[in-house]
């Protein structure tokens, strides 16, 4: 019967847990875009590392490589400085993680763990993993155009493989959903700023869009606002370098998000880096999880039914009980 009912005990709890898990939306099991140990980095060269010029550069974030800190110019953090001069000085609030940086860490362990998961976090968006993303030729205008577009949340494709933002700025529209999620994917590059050099764009978050759920998956290079000035909103993790502004240029560009190359340099002139608190990648309605809640049948022992033996009265002695009557003797031997 023990047996019976410790069987009975664990169906109930693996029906309690298969329902769990087959309720679960598909973002818990699996997030595509999921940066990892690459969270916290601002800015991330790969094996060819990083170079800023200008005096008004600030990363609020980290910032690595996996070569050697030769190959970081124009930067500091709180324990080093990396090749700045008067002209080109570049404020880390975080930590500059290189083969050998910094001081006392074990050489190179963070910055190839990013390097591997900023590389994963680029394959988990990218069209083989998230297929049939939005042409956005088919919404009007022109093919990998996303100038003067307001785009609800999705995956986003180019026709002609590349994307670009000109002649007017992009809108991402969150309708008051805070999880709402973009995913750009291009084959080749992501031009942002102009036409021409004098005209900066920017991505305009609007409606509850959150910079830290916006994704821009860059098969080769990508130039952010070569003029200076503009808002760039997201990750860009792309497969060559990222340059933003130019040589000279004062005006500042912006990113709320990070840029991320894995397998050249980025370069930075004046250019400030926020790097969002949270990356949150949903791939699924975010719908809640219900558990059922299953009552537990309180199991009642069971008692043995003792028979009760009647007493039988006898009288000592044999005396003598109303009409006549008489008890016998309480002697078990007597005839």
């Amino acid at each position: 019967m023990k047996s019976f009912r410790t069987q009975k005990a664990y169906l109930v709890g693996m029906l309690i847990l298969s329902v769990f898990i087959c309720s679960l939306p598909a973002a818990a099991v699996a997030a595509p875009g999921a940066l990892g140990s690459a969270a916290s980095f601002g800015v991330f060269g790969g094996g060819a590392g990083m170079t800023n010029q200008g005096i008004n550069s600030v990363i609020n974030g980290d910032i690595g490589t996996t070569a050697a800190s030769t190959l970081v110019t124009g930067f500091h953090d709180s324990g080093a400085v990396y090749t700045e001069t008067t002209l080109n000085i570049g404020t880390v609030n975080g930590t500059i993680h290189t083969a050998s940086a910094p001081a006392g860490s074990v050489p190179n362990v963070i910055a190839a763990a990013a390097a591997l998961d900023a590389q994963a976090a680029f394959d988990s968006l990218s069209p083989a993993a998230l297929p049939g993303g939005i042409d956005v030729s088919t919404l009007g205008g022109g093919a990998g155009e996303l100038g003067n577009r307001t785009l609800t949340p999705g995956v986003y494709q180019s026709a002609p493989g590349s994307f670009a933002i000109q002649g007017g700025d992009l809108v991402l529209d969150g309708q008051g959903d805070p999880n709402a999620v973009w995913v750009f994917q291009m084959a080749s590059t992501l031009l942002v700023g102009g036409p021409g050099a004098a005209f900066p764009q920017s991505v305009i978050l609007a409606n509850g869009a959150q910079a830290k759920n916006v994704f821009w998956q860059v098969g080769s290079a990508a130039t952010i606002n070569a003029a200076g000035g503009g808002t760039m909103v997201g990750t860009i993790i792309s497969s060559a370098a990222t340059t933003f502004s130019t040589a000279g240029n004062v005006n500042v560009v912006t990113l709320n998000g990070r840029a991320l190359a894995l397998h050249a340099s980025v370069t930075m002139v004046n250019t400030n880096i926020n790097v969002p608190a949270t990356t949150t990648v949903v791939t699924a309605d975010p719908t809640p999880v219900v558990v059922p809640v299953v009552p537990v049948v309180p199991v009642v022992p069971v008692v043995p039914v003792v028979p009760v033996v009647p007493v039988v009265p006898c009288a000592v002695g044999g005396s003598n009980y109303g009409h006549g009557h008489q008890f016998g003797r309480c002697d078990p031997n007597r005839d």
